[in-house]
């Protein structure tokens, strides 16, 4: 069974940086579509960014694009989300998904993932 644990959250101040990883055990994930998923007090969850599971292309929501890096380590089995220029409005509690083998389709539907972590809190102070 694949699982997937987040770290890298904390509190940061505005116009700061912070870099989540996503840390896959259970499977090798080098064939697995990416993503990040966020969901703020009272909000939807809502789609961040993901990675084809080539690595080769990479999708960012338009509030975050610019800001936000998406990258993957298959070597380490690992998910990387480097987030610059934080501000307020994107403090949520950040999720990473994966959904495989090969899977090549709509990649900001949370629900075209079967596998999810638990979440860590990104806190961005003004």
């Amino acid at each position: 069974q694949l699982q997937l644990v987040e770290s890298g959250g904390g509190l940061v101040q505005a116009g700061g940086s912070l870099r989540l990883s996503c840390t896959a055990s259970g499977r090798i994930v080098s064939n697995y579509a990416m993503g990040w998923f966020r969901q703020a007090p009272g909000k939807e969850r809502e789609f961040v960014a993901a990675i084809s599971w080539r690595g080769s292309s990479t999708y960012y929501a338009d509030s975050v694009k610019g800001r936000f890096t998406v990258s993957r380590d298959n070597a380490k089995n690992t998910l990387y989300l480097r987030m610059d220029s934080l501000k307020p409005e994107d403090t949520a509690v950040y999720s990473c998904a994966a959904r495989g083998p090969f899977y090549s389709g709509n990649y900001s539907l949370p629900n075209n993932y079967n596998y999810w972590g638990q979440g860590t809190q990104v806190t961005v102070s003004s």
